[in-house]
């Protein structure tokens, strides 16, 4: 659409005009996120966001729980992801991060049945060790 800008449509959050309306993508719900798909860049399955981790003191989403490996939600494995090594893809519908499958097993994890503490520092902190970031205080 020639001339057309999408500030009403970020702001509102409603599709306004045609398939494209909310590109530049600027703002997702949590529900949206939830349940999409993360590759790499190779277009290789990393596995579901499962959920997201919000820091309440700071108000920042920290982590991006990835479900690996299960089939029909039977075994697998859980990862916490600092959030900001995602990017999304809106022409593919899903999210990628720039590692490969390997890297991704080998991050620290859990099972669904076994969530760590979330005032588990060490575990947090061994995430944050292993991707190389560091979430805030």
């Amino acid at each position: 659409m020639v001339g057309k800008t999408y500030e009403a449509d970020n702001r509102t959050g409603r599709n306004l005009e045609g398939p494209d309306a909310n590109r530049p993508l600027e703002r997702l719900t949590a529900t949206s996120i939830i349940g999409d798909k993360v590759e790499n860049e190779q277009g290789e399955d990393l596995g579901t966001i499962d959920n997201l981790m919000v820091n309440v003191r700071t108000a920042r989403v920290e982590y991006a729980v990835v479900e690996y490996g299960s089939f029909l939600g039977i075994g697998g494995k859980l990862f916490a992801i600092p959030f900001e090594e995602l990017r999304v893809a809106p022409e593919r519908r899903v999210f990628i991060v720039n590692r490969d499958k390997d890297y991704l097993r080998m991050s620290p994890g859990f099972d669904k049945n076994h969530w760590p503490d979330t005032n588990d520092h060490t575990y947090y902190g061994d995430v944050d060790s292993y991707w190389g970031t560091a979430s805030l205080p």
